[in-house]
């Protein structure tokens, strides 16, 4: 089976939450395991302010860059399975 590499990066929404930025994390690294796909890199980029803002009360994110390799159809996958996940904000999944 061939693996591609991906880099995605999300923005994570936490307010109103218990769960801290490395719980949100985990729990986006085990939606990648459950595609098939093996992390091999995160980097936690901090938190920044939003170039055109969808919600006054929500004016930044925190941004996570996350490399992963996994089979062909994996980035929509992804997404699909990260689209009600309210703790993630956005999601850009891109080839490596």
């Amino acid at each position: 089976m061939n693996k591609r590499n991906y880099k995605a990066t999300f923005i994570l929404d936490n307010r109103g939450k218990e769960d801290s930025v490395d719980q949100i994390i985990e729990g986006v690294k085990k939606e990648i395991v459950a595609i098939q796909g093996d992390v091999t890199n995160v980097e936690q980029l901090g938190r920044r302010d939003f170039a055109r803002k969808t919600d006054a009360k929500f004016p930044a994110g925190v941004y996570v860059s996350i490399a992963f390799s996994a089979p062909a159809g994996a980035s929509a996958a992804l997404q699909e399975r990260l689209r009600l996940n309210d703790s993630v904000y956005r999601t850009l999944v891109q080839n490596a």
